[in-house]
């Protein structure tokens, strides 16, 4: 029998070797499991100690699924200078504000130390960090995270010791930097040990598998995720201002939360999309034809309800009117963007009629329009078009974690 089970862990070495590193990488699947956990708990308020590179701070901020506060900590400030940039705000966010708040923060700080401002927070995600602690600092880590911060939840992923016989070539700790590794048994221990001291209960879980029956070693990755037995008042507390973190870098990215930056946003997207319909009329139309009949509207308000009310994007026709190009609001209204960001006609109608960009009928059912496009009209409209496009590619875009991360990928 043992020399059978000899046998197999060579031929699993042999398979580990082939296909390391794991696919997809480890590293990613440990992002993707705090990722998948914010899809599904929605959290406000991450904090990701030991951020270093922030390649997990991008990824949510990536998805944010209603993140509004995502917070970075890390002991290194140099690599928080280098990569504190990558942060930033993308084109795209400007052109597409998101519908909710988004602020980041990165702060030079230990996990041991206490620091008002980490408190109240809805998530706290631990990747591969607790392992770099002397195991003396391991009682002041749970005692700040646990005691003090006292999250809504916690996610704490660390080597599995079990595993690492099973990882070719290795030799001693998977990192020149880890203080120890645990077994499952060590890990539960001390996670079980933090559940009766601060009143969290726990599951365990992780990343990375064995083939065959050599999946009784566990996870390459180890992972537990805590949850609070008790509601916090914390959370819903002002924020203090760091008292002992050095804060290193803030961004508020642009949101329609934000009263100046939904006005501008939805003017925008009535100007293009009037001047989208009136260049198709143009289009459509032989303006240097003295033969052209120029379309008479039937009373302004009567053509806006009627459309309202059949809900018939063609009942609301584009038309001139001397010298301007008249635009029914109910054809704007039609956009389904300009819907998903107005609630309802009245409230576009009010907000359009307080900009100054904005040149409306005297009883606001008509956006106006001048007739003659000259070429900066029409080099508007292809930029806003060509900006549009790279906007759309930009929020729909799939991402490459291979590219962004690929020189991050131990295990």
């Amino acid at each position: 029998m043992c020399l059978m089970r000899t046998h197999s862990r060579a031929d699993l070495t042999k398979t580990l070797a082939m296909t390391t590193p794991f696919s997809p990488p480890l590293y990613m699947q440990r992002y993707q499991f705090v990722i998948d956990y914010v899809k599904t708990y929605r959290p406000k308020k991450v904090i990701d100690f030991g951020c270093a590179e922030c390649c997990l701070l991008k990824k949510l901020k990536f998805h944010r699924n209603g993140i509004q506060l995502l917070v970075g900590v890390d002991i290194n400030s140099v690599v928080l200078l280098k990569r504190m940039h990558t942060l930033a705000p993308l084109i795209s966010d400007y052109l597409q504000p998101s519908d909710g708040p988004l602020t980041i923060e990165l702060y030079q700080g230990s996990v041991t130390e206490r620091e008002p401002c980490t408190r109240g927070f809805d998530l706290v995600t631990c990747v591969e960090l607790i392992e770099h602690l002397e195991l003396v600092e391991v009682a002041s880590f749970s005692e700040v995270v646990f005691g003090y911060m006292s999250p809504g939840a916690v996610i704490v992923s660390t080597p599995n010791a079990e595993f690492n016989p099973l990882l070719p070539g290795l030799r001693g700790f998977r990192n020149y930097d880890h203080k120890f590794e645990w077994t499952r048994a060590e890990f539960q221990t001390w996670a079980h040990k933090v559940c009766r001291d601060y009143g969290y209960s726990v599951h365990f879980t992780g990343v990375g598998e064995a083939v065959g029956h050599w999946r009784e070693v566990g996870f390459c990755t180890q992972i537990a995720v805590f949850q609070r037995n008790f509601h916090d008042t914390m959370s819903n507390a002002e924020r203090l201002e760091p008292s002992v973190y050095r804060l290193m870098y803030r961004v508020v990215y642009p949101s329609l939360s934000d009263n100046n930056i939904y006005q501008r946003t939805l003017v925008n997207e009535v100007l293009y999309e009037a001047q989208h319909l009136r260049q198709e009329w143009l289009s459509r139309m032989n303006m240097d034809s003295s033969n052209n009949a120029h379309f008479c509207a039937p009373p302004l308000m009567d053509v806006f309800q009627h459309g309202l009310e059949g809900g018939t994007r063609d009942c609301q026709p584009v038309y001139q009117q001397g010298g301007t190009i008249c635009v029914p609001l109910a054809r704007v209204w039609s956009s389904p963007r300009v819907r998903a960001l107005c609630g309802s006609v009245q409230r576009l109608r009010e907000e359009l009629q307080v900009d100054s960009r904005v040149r409306m009928s005297a009883d606001g059912t008509v956006l106006i329009l001048p007739a003659a496009a000259d070429d900066e009209d029409d080099e508007e409209v292809e930029e806003e078009e060509n900006v549009k496009a790279v906007s759309g590619v930009a929020n729909n875009v799939e991402e490459d974690w291979d590219r962004e991360l690929g020189c991050y990928g131990n295990v």
